[in-house]
């Protein structure tokens, strides 16, 4: 396993958390408007998480950072094939984890078109979706992120995701998540406080 970035082991969950919360989606009445994503590219994410979506019937969406591909608790090019092979979709998490809010133009353009050019190379087949690390944004990334020929772009701010929006809020997952939590937001039932700080940041920040 490669060496964890600061804060990143709240976003790890034991096995059996992960079974439990996956088990919770599949029984879910409304799982086919249930959207999975995983982010960096771990080595877990065919190893582990591929094979028990697939015994569910689930799918998923794994963002890559193309900078780790190959390297130690990392996909490799023939990993991500596989999750292709297996049904999943790959999107690009850019190059190296980096705070795109604070790159120039041209660094968050190397981000964006570099990984998206490596991927696509890699899975035959456009990749239109980028998740922003950290789930950082403003303006000018959104803008970027359009031109740079991508079609979604995935947050990390919570809340409900349109089918036809651009910019899609996530909800994390963590290792302190209590179960009450998690059946709110598989239901929509996104509080009220959420809400507002979403509203905020699309009308002040996109």
């Amino acid at each position: 396993m490669r060496e964890l970035e600061p804060g990143e082991a709240d976003y790890w969950v034991s096995h059996d958390r992960f079974l439990t919360i996956l088990d919770r989606i599949a029984s879910h009445p409304a799982r086919e408007r249930i959207s999975i994503t995983f982010d960096d590219g771990n080595a877990s994410d065919l190893l582990i998480a591929a094979p028990e979506l697939r015994q569910r019937g689930l799918r998923a969406q794994f963002f890559v950072l193309t900078g780790r591909i190959g390297k130690e608790g990392s996909l490799t090019a023939d990993d991500i094939r596989t999750l292709i092979a297996l049904e999943m979709r790959i999107g690009s998490h850019g190059v190296g984890h980096r705070d795109w809010t604070r790159l120039t133009a041209n660094e968050l353009l190397y981000e964006l078109e570099s990984s998206k050019a490596q991927l696509e190379q890699i899975c035959d087949r456009p990749v239109n979706a980028a998740s922003m690390p950290f789930g950082w944004y403003n303006g000018a990334v959104l803008k970027q992120i359009r031109n740079a020929g991508y079609r979604a772009a995935y947050s990390s701010g919570g809340g409900s995701a349109k089918v036809e929006g651009f910019l899609k809020p996530r909800n994390s997952v963590r290792s302190e998540t209590a179960d009450s939590w998690l059946d709110d937001v598989l239901s929509g039932k996104i509080p009220f406080w959420r809400k507002l700080r979403n509203a905020a940041r699309t009308k002040f920040r996109v």
